[in-house]
């Protein structure tokens, strides 16, 4: 008997449907390529928007869980420029829990995990390849060459989809380089930076490159390096005098961030896909964050895949014994919602890697209560 849905990825999208979807008595499996839970790092931390992230964890009744676990004051933000000059400083009002309160991904992946019953998410299982069934519904492939099948498929599987194959065909463009470092025990090890960067974001803005680091939650910097897309191979950016090359001439308290860091630099390529990807619908199959409109990470990713988690959610609760007409009203109202997220993304992305960017930047964020950032 096949699964009612498989969900490909354990992301914050993927969990956060399985959750909303085992709240209504709907069966669900989550299919993750991950050995375990804690088999790798999830990143930094996240500011989940009231619209979008925190609306999802009240259609999942978590918003209480989400409270005890969120940091207001992660809310404070310093934009500076290469000299060390204060741009910005954004303060939170104490306590203050209707903005966009920071949780670290971790925090936040955790809580919902454990709002799943345990058999709901199965882990060391990297699906290759998903074809159809001779009735309805799909048999999936996984890596090693088990097979299972299932009635509805939802891709949840970020960047790199496998699902998205089955929906549309599309090129990727690569819109900048990052470099993620960490600094573990700040407050013992390194109290300067602590302070340089207080409880919540710091970007330092130069001309086409960013260094920027954001407290977490136990006690530790992440520390980020934005560039523009160059075309340079990613070995370029693997040792810490390469990346203090690039920052020369900046304040040294500032380029500090890059000397204390433990372990070496990783390099990322980022891509995006094309503004205004749609596809035509399928039956028994769609898509849900990353996979399905992936963006430059300036803060919507992680907030729009749980908004997208709620919303097909909630079409399914209400088209139980339809779930066509359930996909084709989700993605519908995705397309729409998504489309001038992803083109805002793509103006704030150029605008941050740009020769004018700390004018501009400062310009943007006095208008706005937060600053966009990488997710």
């Amino acid at each position: 008997m096949p699964q009612r849905i498989a969900i490909v990825g354990g992301g914050l999208g993927g969990l956060t449907l399985a959750r909303i979807l085992h709240q209504h008595d709907i069966d669900a499996v989550v299919y993750d390529r991950e050995p375990s839970r804690s088999a790798r790092s999830q990143g930094g931390s996240l500011d989940l928007h009231p619209e979008s992230g925190q609306l999802a964890l009240t259609r999942a009744g978590l918003a209480g869980r989400f409270r005890s676990e969120a940091r207001p004051e992660g809310e404070e933000h310093r934009i500076l420029d290469p000299t060390g000059r204060t741009l910005v400083h954004h303060v939170p009002q104490p306590g203050h829990l209707s903005g966009r309160p920071e949780i670290d991904r971790s925090v936040l992946r955790d809580l919902l995990l454990d709002a799943l019953p345990d058999d709901t998410v199965v882990w060391g299982h990297r699906v290759v390849a998903a074809t159809p069934r001779p009735v309805e519904g799909w048999e999936l492939t996984f890596h090693g060459g088990q097979r299972t099948p299932c009635e509805i498929l939802v891709g949840a599987d970020g960047a790199r989809s496998v699902v998205r194959s089955l929906l549309v065909d599309v090129e990727m463009s690569y819109v900048s380089t990052v470099v993620e470092l960490t600094v573990d025990d700040v407050d013992r090890r390194h109290p300067d930076l602590a302070e340089l960067v207080g409880p919540g974001n710091l970007w330092c803005v130069g001309v086409n490159q960013i260094l920027s680091a954001q407290r977490l939650g136990n006690g530790s910097l992440r520390v980020g390096i934005s560039l523009r897309a160059e075309g340079r191979p990613l070995d370029t950016y693997r040792s810490t005098g390469a990346l203090l090359d690039i920052f020369a001439g900046w304040a040294p308290h500032l380029t500090a961030l890059i000397e204390a860091a433990d372990g070496p630099p990783t390099p990322r390529l980022i891509e995006a896909m094309p503004t205004g990807t749609r596809w035509a619908n399928r039956p028994h199959v769609t898509l849900l964050g990353d996979a399905a409109h992936l963006m430059p990470p300036v803060g919507e990713g992680a907030n729009q895949a749980m908004l997208d988690a709620a919303e097909l959610a909630s079409q399914f609760a209400a088209n139980p014994a339809d779930p066509n007409t359930a996909i084709r009203a989700y993605e519908e109202s995705m397309f729409a919602r998504i489309h001038p997220i992803a083109e805002m993304s793509a103006r704030v992305q150029a605008m941050m890697l740009s020769p004018t960017a700390a004018e501009d930047i400062v310009r943007f964020f006095t208008r706005s209560p937060k600053p966009a950032r990488a997710d």
